[in-house]
């Protein structure tokens, strides 16, 4: 019927999007994932997916940051504790 066949054209269209990959994890890691996974009722694909997509998606964060204060000015480590203590903060 029309479900099945929404079913059938979802199922092709995440084959087509996907990549299969090999990668060789610790057996600690694997067990963990695999533990935490099964709990959150994911796959491990799913959830293998969803935590690289967070850690790119935190480095492109960080970047952008790095890139918004790449004007700002540069301040000495030694005159930045000078400053410090010469307005009474224990350095």
């Amino acid at each position: 019927g029309v479900a099945e066949s929404a079913r059938s054209s979802r199922r092709q269209i995440t084959t087509i999007m996907t990549k299969r990959t090999t990668v060789y994890l610790d057996q600690d890691l694997h067990q963990a994932l695999r533990l935490k996974a099964a709990v959150t009722d994911r796959s491990l694909s799913q959830l293998i997916n969803e935590m690289i997509r967070e850690h790119l998606a935190e480095d492109a964060d960080n970047l952008k940051t790095f890139r918004e204060r790449a004007d700002e000015p540069v301040i000495d480590y030694e005159a930045l504790l000078e400053d410090l203590r010469a307005h009474g903060k224990p350095y």
